[in-house]
């Protein structure tokens, strides 16, 4: 039976070991070995990308294998083709595909028509290898996940979903302080109450920034106006500037606390420059385990 990364959900059995194996890919293993030659990915991309792209690019270039770019518009999507005929005709042609969407019910079409796993790179409920790359940082730079408390500032969009339900798994304390309304999922927020509970964990949802950040090891920050809601924009950034990441906000954190936020950032928006250029930010070193999780999604996926 094929496996695919829909929801961060879908790695819970294997989380940490593709953290593991991330970090040992960083380290150097398997440099030159190229355990993916003759491999193809498909790569979809509804949506832009900088990270998501080359990352996954440049990941499946060091392993051996090939990636194709594809946009709706260089495929018959573009033309009317269904997704699930598309899913079908993928998969004689390549090993895996990888999907950016907007629409959550299309990369679920997209898996159950597919015979070759499929890879949630974005759509509009999870972000589900964003999650894991965030989950390696934060091992990189804490050593563990069992008694730190991150929390989520911000917009509860696709990112908070999935480092809430990834933050349950792995054991770690999880907080996200969102305006009213702007939370995040409300079946999910409450499936990652459950799994926290079961790992020692907590996990909870508030409107005070300040709060929320009060001992936190860890501040997580995402942009208030993701791609698709451009026309939402000037309400959005009158709602959400209370909710900046400055350096009055992490001053309630721990001393020792670091900064992250997935890219794209709007500097000046919900992070200042003087955080995100600042000792606390760990945001590029971040943005490079992208490549490192992603290849190691792979790895486990198509081998």
């Amino acid at each position: 039976m094929k496996l695919d990364v829909i929801s961060i959900l879908d790695l819970q059995d294997d989380l940490e070991d593709v953290i593991a194996s991330a970090m040992r890919l960083k380290g150097g293993a398997l440099k030159d070995a190229f355990p993916l030659k003759g491999r193809t990915l498909a790569m979809i991309f509804e949506k832009s990308s900088t990270r998501t792209r080359v990352s996954f690019e440049a990941g499946m270039a060091q392993l051996g294998g090939h990636a194709l770019n594809l946009s709706p518009k260089e495929l018959q999507l573009g033309r009317g083709e269904t997704i699930s005929d598309t899913a079908k005709i993928l998969s004689r042609y390549v090993d895996c595909v990888m999907y950016r969407a907007f629409d959550h019910k299309m990369m679920l079409d997209l898996a159950k028509n597919a015979t070759v796993p499929v890879i949630n790179a974005l759509d509009d409920v999870e972000h589900p290898c964003q999650t894991v790359a965030d989950l390696m940082t934060v091992l990189e730079r804490k050593k563990r996940f069992k008694g730190l408390r991150l929390a989520y500032i911000g917009d509860g969009n696709n990112v908070c979903n999935s480092l809430m339900l990834g933050s349950a798994i792995v054991g770690m304390d999880f907080v996200a302080a969102n305006p009213d309304g702007y939370g995040p999922d409300k079946q999910l927020a409450k499936k990652a109450q459950g799994l926290a509970k079961k790992n020692g964990a907590s996990s909870e949802l508030t409107t005070d920034p300040k709060a929320a950040v009060k001992g936190a090891d860890v501040i997580y920050t995402d942009t208030w106006v993701s791609m698709g809601m451009e026309e939402e924009a000037k309400e959005r950034l009158k709602i959400f500037q209370p909710f900046q990441v400055n350096s009055a906000l992490i001053k309630n954190a721990k001393k020792d606390c670091i900064v992250m936020h997935c890219l794209p950032a709007h500097r000046g928006q919900e992070i200042t420059d003087e955080v995100m250029d600042g000792p606390h930010s760990v945001i590029f070193d971040q943005a490079e385990n992208r490549m490192h999780t992603e290849k190691a999604i792979l790895l486990m996926l198509i081998r």
